[in-house]
C-alpha cells in the first residue's frame, strides 16, 4: 500500500504535470491519458489486470494476489484528487523526484513480494527463470514502451522519460540489494571445527564443510562456506576474527538465493 501511493504521488504530481511518459503499463497509462484523456486510474486496473492473469501461467499465487493488491491500491490512490500541482520550468528536477519516488516505490513493493504488474510481472518471469536482476528486466520492457512514446510527448519529454526510468531502475535494484541481499562467507582456518560450530550456534543454521587442500603447504585446508545476511555477517565476522585472528574470510554478493528450510538446516 504505502509503494503504491508512493508511485502514484510521482505519476500525479511529478511525471503528468511534466508531460513525461513511464514504462510498461504506466507509459501506456499516461499515453492514454494525454492523447483521450482516459482517467490514469481505469487504465491501470484495466490492463495490469490483463497482465496478471498471464503472471498466473508463471509466477506463484501469492505473489499474484500481492500485485493484485498493490494494483487496486494503486488506482485507489490514483483516483485522488491533486492536491498541488507541481510546474517548474526546470524539467530535470521533477525528472529525476519521479525517477527517484518510482524507485523507491518499486523497490518497497518488490520486496514484500509483490509488483505493480505490468513490466514488474515480466521483470520477475526473468529473474525467476534467468536470473536477471528485475530492476534491469523491467528497464528492458519500459524502454520498449517509452521510446515510442516520442511521438506522443516530443523528443526532449522521450529523453527525460528515459533518465527518469534509469533512475527508476537503479534505485529499485538498490533497494532490493540492502533490503534482501545475502552474502556468501567463505572460511579458510586451522580451528574450522571451532568456526563451524560458532557459526551454527549463532546463526540457527547450519554451514557446509568443503574439503580441500592447500597446494603449497600440502596439508588439508576444509573451507567453510555458508550463506548469511549482511546484518548476520557483521555480527558473525567479529566472532570469526575472536576465533582464529589469521582466519582467511572471503564474502561475496549473491543476487538470488532459494531453499526451504530443511536445506539451511543441514
Amino acid at each position: 500500500m504505502l509503494g503504491s501511493l508512493v508511485f502514484a504521488i510521482s505519476i500525479n504530481y511529478f511525471l503528468i504535470p511534466t508531460r513525461l511518459g513511464e514504462g510498461g503499463v504506466t507509459g501506456l497509462t499516461t499515453i492514454a491519458y494525454y492523447t483521450l484523456k482516459i482517467p490514469t486510474y481505469l487504465t491501470n486496473f484495466v490492463l495490469n489486470g490483463l497482465l496478471l492473469l498471464v503472471g498466473l501461467k508463471f509466477l506463484d499465487r501469492k505473489t499474484i494476489l500481492r500485485s493484485l493488491w498493490a494494483v487496486v491500491w494503486l488506482s485507489i490512490w490514483l483516483k485522488l484528487p491533486v492536491v498541488y500541482t507541481y510546474h517548474t520550468n526546470q524539467t530535470l528536477i521533477p525528472t529525476m523526484l519521479g525517477g527517484v519516488l518510482t524507485g523507491i516505490a518499486m523497490g518497497l513493493i518488490l520486496n514484500a513480494g509483490g509488483s505493480i504488474a505490468g513490466s514488474t510481472v515480466l521483470g520477475r518471469i526473468l529473474n525467476k527463470y534467468f536470473g536477471i536482476s528485475i530492476g534491469s528486466a523491467t528497464l528492458f520492457f519500459d524502454l520498449a514502451v517509452a521510446i515510442p512514446a516520442i511521438f506522443i510527448i516530443g523528443f526532449e519529454n522521450m529523453l527525460l522519460t528515459v533518465l527518469e526510468l534509469y533512475i527508476s531502475a537503479k534505485i529499485t535494484n538498490m533497494m532490493l540489494a540492502r533490503f534482501g541481499a545475502k552474502r556468501v562467507l567463505q572460511v579458510i582456518s586451522s580451528r574450522y571445527s571451532d568456526i563451524a560450530q560458532a557459526i551454527s550456534d549463532n546463526l540457527g543454521q547450519g554451514v557446509t564443510v568443503v574439503q580441500a587442500s592447500g597446494f603449497y603447504s600440502k596439508t588439508d585446508r576444509p573451507i567453510i562456506y555458508f550463506i548469511c545476511t549482511p546484518r548476520e555477517m557483521a555480527r558473525i565476522i567479529p566472532l570469526l576474527k575472536e576465533i582464529d585472528s589469521s582466519a582467511l574470510i572471503i564474502t561475496e554478493n549473491v543476487r538470488s538465493v532459494r531453499a526451504n528450510d530443511l536445506y539451511r538446516l543441514l
